[in-house]
């Protein structure tokens, strides 16, 4: 079957792409699993795979990169082969529309538009663009089509940056920790006088707080937050390396001893981090 030659044809990897994907869903000669799925069931991997390439750019492993990239690419293959069979769009129809998108809001590249101006001028421009393709979706509102199914600490770094625009900002960073130190004292109220939903509402409005801090810092609170993790996680194994050592486990341990271990872990990053300087 000519279907069969292009599933084998390395020379054509898009549409040798395409068409593994068709095979999959095809009701009666396909994998049951991808035949059940949707876009509702799909969208979590979709998000998942994201987040796995960005986790292979930030551990500068780029041999796993390539292969991620390709499992984010299946999920747009997967997600325009059910729209697709529903009649919504096709591949070729969502390459072009950011194709198009693309084209539209850089003028400075690819019309008659002067590219001799700053990074600032130019983010101003993109965002005035955005502004004009939201208002012809009938998007009126200030906060209008900020996506829901984001991360929440980005959509709320999204949503304060939207409000910003209209003027609706502390002036400098030092306003955003007093409130900072506002919320943490109510959440402690709540913890302490309230229930558990308060609590909860009080320990929200302070991570909201602290996206805002993030974003009048200029860091994005996504990426520190990874990078704490990182550092959590390489720290605590350190710590069970050395408990090992000591013919421990966790478990078998304290916190006191433990916190020292924690400390000794610490101290060594900054030892080798001064041997590097100097090497």
């Amino acid at each position: 079957m000519p279907e069969d030659a292009l599933i084998h044809d390395r020379s054509q990897p898009m549409p040798r792409l395409l068409e593994i994907m068709r095979r999959l869903r095809e009701p009666e000669t396909g994998c049951p699993w991808d035949i059940e799925q949707d876009f509702a069931s799909i969208a979590p991997y979709t998000i998942e795979e994201a987040y796995e390439v960005a986790d292979a750019i930030a551990r500068e492993d780029w041999e796993e990169l390539e292969g991620e990239l390709g499992d984010l690419l299946l999920q747009t293959v997967y997600h325009t082969q059910i729209g697709t069979e529903a009649g919504l769009f096709t591949f070729d129809s969502v390459a072009n529309a950011i194709a198009d998108k693309m084209v539209d809001r850089h003028p400075h590249v690819f019309g008659d538009e002067s590219r001799d101006k700053s990074a600032e001028q130019q983010t101003r421009d993109w965002e005035a663009i955005k502004a004009a393709e939201r208002a012809q979706k009938a998007q009126r509102g200030t906060l209008d089509g900020v996506a829901i199914g984001l991360p929440a600490l980005l959509r709320a770094v999204k949503l304060q940056k939207r409000a910003a625009r209209v003027g609706f900002d502390w002036p400098d960073a030092s306003h955003v920790l007093d409130k900072i130190v506002e919320e943490a004292r109510e959440l402690e109220e709540a913890r302490d006088h309230l229930g558990r939903d308060e609590m909860e509402e009080e320990f929200g409005d302070l991570l909201f707080v602290m996206a805002n801090l993030a974003r009048h810092l200029d860091i994005d609170p996504e990426s520190a937050l990874r990078a704490t993790n990182a550092k959590f996680t390489r720290r605590f194994e350190a710590v069970e390396a050395k408990l090992a050592a000591r013919g421990k486990k966790p478990e078998e341990s304290d916190l006191a001893e433990m916190d020292t271990l924690w400390n000794a872990a610490k101290d060594d990053e900054k030892a080798t981090c001064r041997a590097a300087e100097i090497t």
